[in-house]
């Protein structure tokens, strides 16, 4: 991932994705390289090159793991490529066993509200941090 570092600092001075998924720090590299519980993962397009960046936490009871986040390439946005991340992110063999899975979508986040709708996720409502609660 560390490898990783120079694109995606560049892909979030996009003022949206700095807005929605930012700051990105060292802190977060850190974060991120450390935790155990978890992965980010890139996907590439046929050529190798990131199209996205989506993290998972996982469940240690199996039950649902979270996505975290989910970066599409600023330059490629809008073109069906966030759907199917998810989709390859959602059968990446890596994951331990989970009965489903949850994305917890901040209520000034429409873009997103819109994505996991269109994903066909079942919105839930608002949970105890006043974020939206969706699932598969």
């Amino acid at each position: 991932m560390r490898a990783d570092w120079p694109w995606v600092q560049a892909w979030f001075t996009d003022a949206t994705l700095d807005r929605e998924l930012g700051p990105l720090d060292e802190e977060w590299l850190e974060h991120v390289l450390a935790d155990q519980e978890g992965v980010e993962l890139v996907v590439t397009d046929g050529a190798g090159a990131a199209v996205a960046l989506v993290g998972v936490a996982w469940d240690p009871d199996g039950a649902t793991h979270g996505i975290t986040d989910l970066a599409v390439d600023p330059g490629r946005r809008r073109a069906g490529l966030g759907g199917q991340a998810l989709a390859v992110v959602l059968a990446w063999p890596g994951h331990p066993p989970a009965a489903g899975w949850v994305a917890f979508v901040d209520p000034d986040n429409a873009p997103a509200f819109a994505f996991f709708t269109r994903q066909g996720w079942v919105h839930d409502g608002l949970d105890e941090d006043e974020m939206h609660r969706f699932h598969r």
